[in-house]
């Protein structure tokens, strides 16, 4: 291969971006080494050209079309994030035939199928490893390293933020508001973390995760979702009492054909492997036919785990470009229906608030029973006005839950239905 020189033009150069710079630079030689040819960084466009920055960029412009249009980009690379205008420039830089890495999760999820036609009409590459959990590589395994197989389901933590409060609540006790607020000051979350807590953030990831592994058209929009909000200290405690660690998981499975995608928080078995990814680490548990299981872990998001996916794509488009390979761009085919969430079988965990009574257990198991919703376990904690029961069910068809649910708030000896939560790991 002789030796030649490949350009990155980029769009944005925030944390992310600024990161992309730095690794660009100080692995030059390995870059070079492994490519047979050097890589360098042409022109970036920023909002703010008199912005301060922690990296030397030498082409700053506040033009992004001078990005696309400089007759030396070979690639292109978005880091600005968001719907627009990243999706009218990648959409820009694909037609004008030049490739296309981004680390833009909510264009991905909503847009996707729109701009991999785009991409594969022009015969270029449109990568986004960085896309779902920061520098842990996901996309290609799911894409290439399992083509040959039947992946039937994927578990993931996905946004680090929720994991870091959901860690500090399991391990020190504290409220949900009190551990968000130390995410907040150690730059873990937003000022106004909605996105993270709510689980639009990991739904949006669940979504291209779910697309990958079982090649169809999901976005966003299709992923059921229920954020954090809700889960308490007592929740915590009573868990762990019960064997389980309380986790905001993102699961895509394959239902005879149908696909269910949903986010929401989770209770899994201590013993489970996703149950010891602590604090802002994320992690992706995928069950399939030939290989059964397989963990990848590690840093979901930050400047420079983040790059190095992104520039990981870089480089893998650059050996395309080097061998004049026409790429694919594994873009989803084809269209599959959505189980609907009520059609689920899922097991689930129950916290009443009850009356200290003689005779109110075997009314709340009559309301179970009555919805062809089965028992499993039952502690009752607390006496007098502060008794509580706790319930996990078998697994039982989402509807018939809720159904269970309604007929016991309507019990005179139910104070109320505290808590519920989904249990994942256990019963299929």
């Amino acid at each position: 291969m002789s030796q030649r020189s490949l350009t990155v033009g980029m769009l944005g150069c925030g944390t992310v971006g600024s990161g992309v710079v730095q690794l660009l630079d100080e692995h030059a030689d390995e870059i070079t080494a492994r490519l047979g040819c050097h890589l360098r960084m042409g022109p970036v466009a920023v909002r703010r050209l008199s912005l301060g920055r922690d990296v030397d960029v030498a082409g700053l412009t506040d033009d992004p079309r001078a990005v696309i249009d400089h007759p030396d980009t070979d690639i292109v690379v978005e880091v600005m994030g968001g719907i627009e205008p990243a999706r009218s420039l990648i959409s820009q830089a694909l037609t004008a035939g030049k490739s296309v890495v981004t680390a833009n999760k909510e264009l991905v999820s909503t847009l996707g199928p729109e701009l991999f036609a785009l991409a594969r009409a022009k015969g270029v590459r449109l990568e986004y490893e960085a896309a779902v959990a920061g520098g842990i590589p996901i996309i290609k395994p799911l894409r290439e390293s399992l083509a040959g197989d039947r992946v039937r389901r994927v578990l993931g933590i996905l946004n680090g933020t929720t994991n870091y409060v959901l860690t500090k609540m399991t391990e020190q006790g504290m409220e949900l508001g009190e551990a968000l607020a130390e995410a907040q000051r150690l730059g873990y979350a937003e000022r106004d973390p909605s996105a993270d807590i709510e689980g639009y953030d990991a739904a949006a990831k669940a979504a291209i995760l779910a697309s990958l592994a079982f090649d169809a058209e999901i976005v966003a929009g299709d992923v059921y979702r229920e954020g954090i909000t809700g889960v308490s200290s007592v929740d915590i405690a009573h868990a762990r009492r019960m064997g389980y660690v309380i986790k905001l998981l993102a699961i895509a499975e394959d239902h005879d054909g149908d696909i269910g995608v949903r986010v929401h928080p989770s209770l899994i078995p201590a013993s489970h492997p996703l149950a010891s990814v602590r604090e802002s680490f994320n992690a992706v548990f995928v069950q399939a036919d030939a290989v059964g299981d397989l963990m990848f872990y590690g840093r979901g998001a930050g400047a420079l785990p983040t790059a190095s996916a992104v520039l990981g794509d870089v480089v893998d488009v650059a050996r395309a470009l080097l061998s004049g390979q026409r790429p694919t761009d594994g873009a989803p085919a084809k269209a599959k229906a959505l189980r609907p969430v009520d059609d689920l079988t899922v097991q689930y965990y129950v916290l009443l608030d009850v009356t200290d009574e003689v005779g109110v257990l075997a009314e709340v198991a009559t309301a179970f029973g009555h919805n062809q919703v089965s028992i499993k376990s039952v502690w009752q904690d607390g006496s007098g006005e502060r008794a509580q029961l706790l319930l996990i069910t078998h697994a039982a068809r989402e509807r018939d839950v809720q159904a269970t649910l309604h007929d016991l708030r309507g019990l005179d000896h139910v104070r109320a239905v505290a808590s519920v939560m989904r249990v994942e790991g256990g019963e299929v």
